[in-house]
């Protein structure tokens, strides 16, 4: 052995060792050593016991994940709840901000700047106020619950918002609710024939 490689302070062992162990030492008890039946049983258990491993591993990400995104859902559930609870409390504030407009008031200012102040928490969380007011009638979007014969404007045209409608990326949280303008009724005409 190099001496060179050791370390300071070991001391080489010498091979072969000095005592030299006798041959029954060296012999194996061949009763000891599994037979190749009991090694190939081995693997078949070891291997068992892998692929339930393995697919353990597989069930329990798989359940991780379904939770994580059941918890997604949850939050943004409880999240439009919320958010649909608060639509009415905003149009109530836009409603009692012209009321007091018309009358004159200067308690307006006040109201109008809280309203502001909740529009923008909602769109600060994704909510975004349906585009209606002069748009063509969207189902998908938008509720007809009127309408209103017009030559001002062509057929199927929002006329009126009379509820604002919200969305988020999700979806549609709120139908606006809306007056269409509809083909202008023609007069009766005074004979009945000729």
């Amino acid at each position: 052995m190099d001496e060179s490689a050791m370390g300071a302070g070991e001391t080489p062992v010498p091979w072969p060792p000095e005592e030299s162990l006798s041959a029954h030492e060296l012999e194996l008890d061949a009763e000891l050593l599994p037979t190749h039946d009991q090694m190939e049983s081995l693997r078949r258990e070891r291997d068992e016991y892998l692929d339930q491993l393995q697919r353990m591993t597989a069930e329990f990400a798989n359940f991780r994940r379904r939770m994580e995104r059941d918890r997604a859902a949850m939050s943004s559930a409880a999240a439009r709840n919320v958010i649909l609870q608060v639509l009415p409390v905003l149009d109530n504030l836009e409603r009692g901000v012209d009321a007091l407009r018309q009358q004159a008031s200067p308690l307006a200012e006040g109201v109008e700047m809280v309203r502001v102040q909740l529009a923008q928490v909602l769109t600060a969380n994704g909510v975004q106020e349906v585009d209606a007011h002069g748009q063509l009638l969207d189902p998908n979007v938008h509720d007809a619950i009127a309408s209103e014969p017009t030559d001002a404007h062509p057929e199927g045209v929002i006329v009126t918002v009379v509820e604002k409608g919200y969305r988020t990326e999700q979806g549609v949280l709120r139908a606006a609710k809306v007056v269409v303008a509809s083909a202008p009724i023609a007069p009766e005409s005074g004979s009945a024939g000729a």
